[in-house]
């Protein structure tokens, strides 16, 4: 997937552009110029597109990119000081949270591909998404609070998915990471030196996934999430659960007698 900006008028061009290859689905911020901002339509239109994922079953892994010099630079801050209101902003971060929790529910996983910035809800974006690749160039930041507002939102995933101080070290400074300590830090998976190799990384994932049974992909994401957040004795209870109906479903008796019988399994 190319990260170059088309020569059209932007206003001629989707907010998000969307294709579809051989059970993946890529959807690619399409606002370049502006660095990919999550304005109320940026946020309205990937809620759309995240849903309609979901209820097509040949979509089996969501790809999230973005067109030009960065992934995306957070909230459009132009449109948020042009309607200074506090309930506007309270639904404007409760839209925000919706995409979000929909990149965590959505059943297929969903891979960041990333190259530049990714700061402030950018960054939350990376944080959220199941999987991470990018650039070796690109650099992470919740830098909201070099303006004076703290990262409040952003740190919900951000903390999740890094260890807590190194989380509340970004979140009270503000400073940029490069993809070498993103990866350290656990926010992204891997690393590539060139767009070349960005899609490759990206290929190795999708195709990973996409070798395995569906079943299998959709249940182990619903459970990864879910037994994460309870105690031990609660996950063990749940993840026990799950995986006795996982093992009920055809898909997982093929590849258990596919294994005992030293063949490929016929999915």
């Amino acid at each position: 997937m190319s990260t170059h900006a088309n020569a059209v008028d932007p206003a001629l061009e989707p907010l998000v552009s969307d294709s579809f290859d051989a059970g993946v689905r890529y959807l690619t911020l399409n606002r370049p110029a502006q660095f990919n901002p999550l304005s109320e339509e940026m946020l309205a239109t990937l809620i759309a597109k995240l849903n309609d994922c979901e209820q097509d079953p040949k979509v089996r892994v969501v790809v999230l990119g973005a067109n030009g010099r960065a992934f995306c630079a957070g909230h459009d801050l132009r449109q948020m000081r042009a309607n200074h209101d506090q309930d506007y902003y309270q639904r404007l971060f409760e839209t925000c949270t919706q995409l979000m929790r929909g990149i965590v529910g959505l059943s297929k996983p969903v891979i960041a591909r990333v190259q530049g910035l990714a700061t402030a809800a950018g960054c939350q974006l990376v944080a959220t998404c199941d999987l991470a690749v990018s650039l070796r160039s690109a650099r992470f930041a919740v830098s909201g609070v070099n303006l004076g507002l703290f990262c409040s939102t952003p740190s919900v995933a951000l903390s999740r998915n890094v260890a807590r101080k190194r989380a509340f070290e970004m979140l009270i400074t503000g400073e940029f990471i490069d993809a070498d300590t993103a990866r350290d830090y656990g926010l992204i998976n891997r690393i590539a030196d060139d767009e070349a190799g960005l899609d490759a990384a990206v290929a190795q994932l999708t195709d990973a996934i996409l070798s395995k049974p569906a079943v299998a992909v959709e249940t182990g994401k619903r459970m990864f999430y879910r037994q994460i957040e309870n105690d031990l004795e609660s996950a063990y209870a749940y993840a026990g659960e799950v995986m006795a109906c996982n093992m009920m479903a055809p898909d997982t008796v093929e590849g258990v007698d596919a294994f005992l019988e030293k063949r490929p399994p016929r999915w």
